[in-house]
């Protein structure tokens, strides 16, 4: 039996990293996976980029944080949601920070650096003293967000009609590192000092949950739209 050091989980990033990359699988193929269709994939992303957006600018509770001044971004910002529309120049900026988080993923390397940058795409979206802009996204929209990403995802490799063994492991591989990436934004979402208590917070007790289960439920999805593509 392996030991988990508790504390370690939420004061290290690269051993909660181990864990949960260890807890889904993902490992070697996967990544190797991931850059067999890689090529293929990429053309999809700006398909996804606007189908994310699209879906974001549905809510006025998702489409009211991109109301203030993104970090980095030098333009003017607009002053309503009515005046915030899809081709407004600071929605162009951020669609194109998702289109090279997107290329990212396809093209790796999958090492320390990536491993920082996964950490720091969820830390941006949290209200921390580091950053400069104040968007704070509450966990349940990310959550949402990434299930829909990945649905997205699903349907965009079903339809490159790859070779039954290439769409399964593409199909698997996607959903774990998905689901990392999930875990890399639920570690902001409570205090970690508050976590290396011996009481936890009820809000470690709800993130800890669909970390655990979501490979799981995602890895269905994905089972069930490869069956489907096959009947």
């Amino acid at each position: 039996m392996q030991h988990i050091d508790r504390d370690q989980l939420y004061t290290e990033s690269e051993y909660r990293f181990n864990y949960v990359a260890g807890f889904m699988d993902f490992g070697a193929d996967d990544i190797k996976a991931i850059e067999t269709v890689a090529d293929k994939i990429r053309p999809l992303v700006p398909v996804v980029v606007d189908a994310v957006y699209n879906k974001l600018f549905t809510y006025d509770i998702t489409k009211k944080h991109f109301l203030p001044k993104n970090e980095g971004f030098e333009g003017k910002t607009a002053t309503s949601l009515e005046d915030l529309t899809l081709d407004h120049p600071q929605i162009k900026f951020r669609k194109d920070f998702l289109s090279k988080y997107l290329n990212k993923l396809l093209s790796g390397p999958y090492d320390d650096r990536m491993l920082r940058y996964l950490d720091w795409v969820a830390k941006i979206h949290t209200d921390t003293p580091e950053k400069k802009s104040k968007i704070n996204v509450d966990y349940i929209h990310i959550n949402a967000l990434m299930g829909y990403v990945e649905t997205t995802l699903i349907g965009g490799i079903l339809s490159l009609k790859l070779p039954e063994d290439q769409l399964a492991a593409a199909l698997s591989a996607f959903n774990k590192l998905l689901w990392i990436q999930n875990d890399y934004f639920a570690k902001y979402y409570c205090n970690p000092e508050a976590t290396v208590q011996k009481r936890e917070s009820p809000c470690q007790q709800l993130l800890s949950l669909p970390t655990a289960v979501g490979a799981l439920v995602g890895a269905f999805a994905a089972w069930i739209a490869f069956k489907n593509k096959k009947l």
